[in-house]
């Protein structure tokens, strides 16, 4: 199984910045997309921003402009560093990994446990 430890969320002011680490863990052979979802009290879990093997990166439109995310893939690690924070980024924030096993034919969709991330107004 593939695991994935998140950290990074915490309290902030509006307009302060935070940044979101997810390591993935296990029989990895190659990750093919890694991306931050967010899921506030009453809604949808939504996509924030994704990024695939070469670099191809996509962000929700509410996000684009404030949040980048990257990754380390010799850390098998994605980051997404959110900057101009408003109230409404309020939300849980999960890491989602899409994997190829060692084994043949394997493929792996994880998610972290959720991290919390408040913005203050």
């Amino acid at each position: 199984q593939v695991q994935l430890v998140e950290s990074g969320g915490g309290l902030v002011q509006a307009g302060g910045s935070l940044r979101l680490s997810c390591t993935a863990s296990g029989p990895i052979f190659s990750i093919n997309t890694m991306a931050w979802y967010r899921q506030a009290p009453g809604n949808e879990r939504e996509l924030v921003a994704a990024i695939s093997r070469g670099d191809t990166t996509d962000y929700a439109n509410s996000v684009k402009g404030r949040f980048t995310i990257s990754t380390d893939i010799a850390k098998n690690t994605v980051y997404l560093q959110m900057n101009s924070l408003k109230p409404e980024d309020t939300a849980v924030y999960y890491c989602n990994v899409v994997a190829s096993g060692r084994v043949r034919m394997t493929m792996y969709d994880s998610w972290g446990q959720g991290t919390q991330v408040t913005v203050s107004s």
